[in-house]
């Protein structure tokens, strides 16, 4: 009489999560107003920095004037809530970004912390530790910024609170913030400050 084989227990390794489809122009709504909303932490990594003009906070008289704010302004009131700010990058930011920061002294002295590596292409913003974005836009007026129609870019992505891919995403967004990845680093002679450096 054969052996019957014993089965291994299977474990339901479903979990609920939500997940919303980002496409062009809903950048602009989706993101910016997650980002707002952050109260621990606000994680972000984008190939590009360039200054991002955003409409001023609703309720405000800069809003109600139909004025743009620049998206620094919005990460300086968070800063001010205690909001652990973090831009992983590859690029120099462009002018008017540095210059919009250097008019901001104490952004960088009160919570933004960015860090550069030319290797990262990755476009993704964690926001508390609880909701994702992950796809194509990098943090410019163009991916994600408040442009006309015939301006923007063709951008897709998801957002999701999806607990295994935001385990998974912060674990590799840290871990080349830390420098885990310099030291196997092929660039590292061409890298302008390796980051396991800092």
């Amino acid at each position: 009489m054969p052996q019957s084989r014993r089965r291994a227990p299977t474990t339901n390794l479903r979990r609920a999560a939500t997940v919303e489809l980002v496409a062009d122009s809903a950048h602009y709504d989706t993101l910016v107003g997650a980002m707002r909303s952050a109260s621990v932490s606000l994680w972000i990594g984008t190939a590009n920095v360039k200054e991002l003009r955003v409409e001023a906070p609703v309720g405000t008289r800069a809003r109600a004037r139909g004025q743009y704010i620049s998206l620094l302004d919005v990460l300086s009131e968070l800063a001010k809530r205690g909001v652990e700010l973090r831009i992983l990058h590859a690029g120099v930011p462009s002018r008017a970004f540095r210059a919009e920061l250097a008019r901001q002294p104490s952004l960088l002295r009160g919570g933004l912390s960015m860090r550069r590596c030319p290797r990262v292409h990755l476009k993704v913003v964690v926001i508390d530790g609880r909701l994702l974005y992950l796809g194509s836009a990098n943090l410019t007026g163009a991916g994600l910024g408040a442009k006309g129609d015939g301006r923007r870019n063709f951008e897709l992505g998801v957002m999701t609170d999806d607990d295994g891919l935001l385990d998974a995403v912060q674990a590799r967004f840290d871990k080349i913030w830390v420098g885990a990845e310099c030291a196997g680093c092929r660039l590292r002679a061409l890298c302008p400050q390796p980051l396991d450096a800092l």
